[in-house]
């Protein structure tokens, strides 16, 4: 049967024959959320839910399906070790060497063995003449011959040096990962009487405390998905069609520190740092955000001039505590979602450079007729939101956790 829409003299729109879809609603009956109500929407609370926060402030991407899929990179692998170990060879200068990862390395490499050093205490280098069947070396900086390396040396792939006539060298490509995402249809009911919107006087949609405690709601269960969410698709059967669950960044972030429960120390922070900051070229500046026992440690630690506190700072509508080192800048922020969630002692450190949100459906009001439909004699709007957070670069994420 054919889906007829009907509009009545005082505007009303009727749906004949068929469901009322979201394509119908949004084409009949255009949001009632304007921007500037989305813009008050950030100012709701922004502690409460710092990573749906800067999500909102920042940059997102329109998707036109729940189905989102994106492609990550990171860079290419740069160190390997020896798997057995390599003897003294005196009179020559080159020796085949067995290593883990020898796709990593390019005739014309240069490789600095950790540890090795030459007759001046000076790193000991390497050059890459072969790299199949295996891995040939000739060392540089070594007047007898090829010096002993142990098993389990770390090999660390340096710059490449051309010979005087090369035109060309060895290609170097990359081909990102791709993965997926789910959109989740986030949403939220508000009601109230009749006579409650004419003494209130509304004039389309306001914040009232009623309605601001729904989107308090509203916003910690998406920052509760958005962090430890699980992804996954099922039909709900009933001819309502498929739901869709969002993979929280808890379990897209590409790297992992772990402090014991003995206590998170300055040691602690300074390798936290370091792990957050080194090793992949990502931002200076880091979002730390964590249960009340990580900012709990952090807020007892005894700053030195190497690692300081500063004062508060405010981005993206929420008052930061900002931790400076030699390896970047942190800004520190309690997330009780943590405590609430089972992970009181956890946290993350991101990169806002790299967190991405994907909105299939933003943010808007779509008003039920209870009336009309003989229910309740009341106003009703449901907030609607379909929306997902990925990580882009996974390495420049770290979990926190703490463990025995």
């Amino acid at each position: 049967m054919e889906t007829k829409i009907v509009k009545n003299e005082n505007g009303s729109v009727h749906v004949m024959g068929g469901p009322l879809t979201t394509a119908i609603t949004n084409q009949e009956m255009p949001e009632l959320l304007l921007s500037d109500v989305d813009s008050r929407l950030v100012k709701v609370r922004p502690m409460a839910t710092p990573i749906d926060q800067i999500s909102r402030l920042a940059p997102s991407r329109k998707c036109d399906s729940m189905e989102v899929e994106f492609y990550t990179a990171d860079n290419q692998p740069d160190n390997t070790q020896l798997t057995a170990p390599a003897p003294l060879v005196e009179g020559s200068h080159t020796q085949q060497v067995d290593v883990a990862k020898p796709e990593i390395f390019s005739v014309s490499d240069t490789v600095m063995a950790v540890g090795a050093e030459d007759a001046d205490d000076g790193p000991a280098i390497f050059y890459v003449e072969e790299t199949s069947p295996k891995l040939r070396l000739r060392a540089l900086n070594f007047a007898d011959g090829f010096p002993q390396l142990d098993r389990g040396v770390e090999l660390i792939r340096m710059g490449r040096a051309a010979a005087e006539l090369d035109v060309q060298t060895a290609q170097a490509q990359v081909l990102p990962t791709k993965s997926r995402n789910f959109c989740q249809i986030f949403k939220v009911q508000v009601e109230h009487s009749v006579l409650q919107r004419l003494a209130a006087k509304e004039v389309g949609l306001t914040l009232s405390d009623q309605e601001e405690m729904a989107l308090v709601d509203m916003r910690l269960g998406m920052e509760k998905n958005f962090l430890f969410g699980a992804k996954s698709r099922f039909d709900k059967g009933l001819g309502r069609g498929e739901v869709f669950c969002t993979q929280g960044i808890w379990s897209q972030a590409g790297v992992e520190f772990r402090y014991p429960t003995s206590g998170f120390t300055e040691d602690s922070l300074t390798r936290l740092m370091r792990r957050a900051f080194t090793g992949n070229a990502g931002s200076s500046r880091k979002i730390l955000v964590g249960g009340s026992g990580l900012i709990e440690a952090l807020t007892s630690l005894p700053f030195s001039k190497e690692i300081g506190a500063t004062q508060t700072v405010t981005r993206w509508g929420i008052d930061f505590r900002e931790i400076h080192t030699n390896f970047g800048k942190l800004y520190v922020v309690l997330s009780e979602v943590f405590d609430v969630c089972g992970h009181p002692d956890d946290g993350m450190v991101l990169d806002p450079e790299y967190i991405q949100k994907y909105v299939h459906m933003p943010f808007s009001a779509t008003p039920l007729d209870l009336r009309a439909s003989g229910q309740r004699n009341c106003d009703a709007v449901v907030l609607t939101e379909a929306s997902c957070l990925v990580l882009r670069y996974p390495k420049a994420h770290v979990r926190i956790i703490c463990t025995d």
